[in-house]
């Protein structure tokens, strides 16, 4: 019995310093720059195959953008340096060599919100295997975070949602940053103007039946968001209107919003007789309970400078839609 006391407490001190550990962690707040990672791997591994998979999968190109602009930014530290600030990060990818091969995410492990992304393998073929397996569930666990993320520091300072809640029925955190540039019965068009260019988010909506979903839904939204351009969307000149330029890719998915499905497309738009072009996304977002179609849009000019994140903002404001 006399050995079994120091055991117990032991284990007691171990247990209770663990869960303040966890506790510790829990209230530490994470940081960084929206739609950038952490990658923890040792030099050897990052400037071989290893590393050139990463920068294939978390660097590749953004869908819809004019130009050539990466999906995330990769800071590489090396696994000594798993400590301090950097253990502060948002999104971490630690990669290993080990005695076994395993993939594993931790929430919040160093700080809230969090998420740590462990890959460990006995051989370079073996790690980059489990990287290439996971890589899009990695992928959509972080887009997810960072939209999420980027609600909350957009929803800081909010535009009054009062006359967009009576018109359309809907609840929109639009950052307090944006103004009324159009303000019809059935059209709102909101602008956030900046040194280098603007934001702009086009609200509209339409019968349920205007347009039929079971075939061809692609081409018809590209219609449909010509025709919006053609009637509120204008240059200097009246003969100038918004179009989308299909010489650059357009994509096309399926995703829900507020529980409903919609079509999100991406791509690029240009004013004709102009030089203006930018990157676009919108929702086409179908909603059977009011009978109708809701679509938001967002697009963005900024000639002079990277055009990613100011196109997530616009993401973020409106997969942030509350549509009951």
């Amino acid at each position: 019995m006399m050995h079994k006391a120091p055991i117990l407490f032991l284990f007691l001190s171990l247990f209770f310093f663990s869960c303040s550990k966890k506790n510790e962690n829990s209230t530490r707040a994470s940081s960084g720059k929206i739609n950038s990672i952490s990658v923890v791997i040792d030099d050897k591994l990052w400037y071989g195959v290893i590393g050139d998979s990463i920068r294939n999968k978390f660097a590749r190109p953004v869908d819809g953008l004019p130009k050539e602009e990466p999906l995330f930014d990769i800071n590489q530290y090396p696994t000594h340096l798993m400590e301090g600030f950097m253990t502060k990060s948002r999104t971490i990818i630690v990669i290993k060599k080990a005695d076994k091969n395993s993939f594993e995410i931790k929430k919040d492990q160093y700080a809230t919100p969090q998420n740590v992304f462990h890959i460990s393998g006995k051989s370079v073929s073996a790690i980059r295997e489990i990287l290439e397996k996971h890589a899009p569930q990695i992928i959509q666990i972080i887009a997810e975070g960072e939209i999420t993320e980027h609600q909350k520091l957009l929803s800081d300072s909010i535009l009054n949602p009062k006359k967009i809640q009576k018109q359309f029925q809907i609840l929109l955190k639009v950052p307090n940053s944006y103004s009324y540039v159009v303000n019809g019965d059935n059209f709102i068009w909101l602008k956030k103007e900046f040194i280098s260019g603007s934001n702009s988010l086009l609200i509209s909506q339409l019968p349920l039946g205007a347009i039929k979903t079971n075939s061809n839904v692609s081409s018809r939204i590209l219609k449909l968001q010509d025709s919006i351009g053609a009637l509120y969307v204008k240059g200097t000149k009246s003969a100038s209107t918004m179009y989308i330029d299909q010489s650059y890719p357009i994509y096309f998915s399926k995703t829900k919003l507020d529980g409903k499905l919609a079509y999100e497309t991406k791509g690029t738009w240009r004013l004709k007789d102009s030089f203006m072009f930018g990157p676009f996304v919108n929702y086409m977002i179908l909603d059977p309970d009011k009978n109708r179609i809701l679509f938001l849009e967002g697009f963005s000019y900024s000639p002079s400078r990277d055009k990613r994140d100011f196109i997530h903002e616009l993401e973020s404001v409106i997969q942030g839609v509350k549509t009951k």
